[in-house]
């Protein structure tokens, strides 16, 4: 009787061994994320909201963070309600560029929100 028992619980423990051995007989999948267009569309409906919502320093983060040679734009719409008369009006304000050409791309941004800034100054 002890015989069987030992027999069957050395088979069962090399079972167990072989069961959780590994085989070299598997396939590695590597994936890679890469962007390759990144646009940003700001809508805004006051000067107050712009200032307090749109940073140019957060389009110089994903900048950054963007590949090389990534196609880029930025759109900005700005809403606006005369008081007096009720008539809503609307400018947007649109840049395209390359991420190699970061610097040149936040020059012309920071004109876009000068231009935005200026949109809603005008006529109040």
């Amino acid at each position: 009787m002890s015989k069987h028992l030992i027999t069957s619980l050395a088979l069962l423990i090399s079972l167990a061994g072989f069961s959780q051995s590994l085989s070299g007989k598997g396939s590695i999948n590597q994936n890679v994320t890469r962007v390759e267009n990144l646009a940003v569309t700001v809508t805004v409906g006051s000067a107050e909201e712009l200032k307090s919502v749109f940073k140019v320093e957060d389009i110089k983060d994903l900048l950054e963070e963007s590949s090389k040679d990534e196609s880029i734009s930025f759109k900005m719409i700005c809403n606006k309600k005369d008081q007096s008369t009720g008539v809503e009006s609307q400018v947007s304000y649109k840049v395209e560029g390359n991420s190699d050409e970061s610097a040149q791309f936040l020059k012309t941004v920071k004109k876009i929100k000068t231009a935005a800034l200026k949109y809603y100054e005008d006529k109040k």
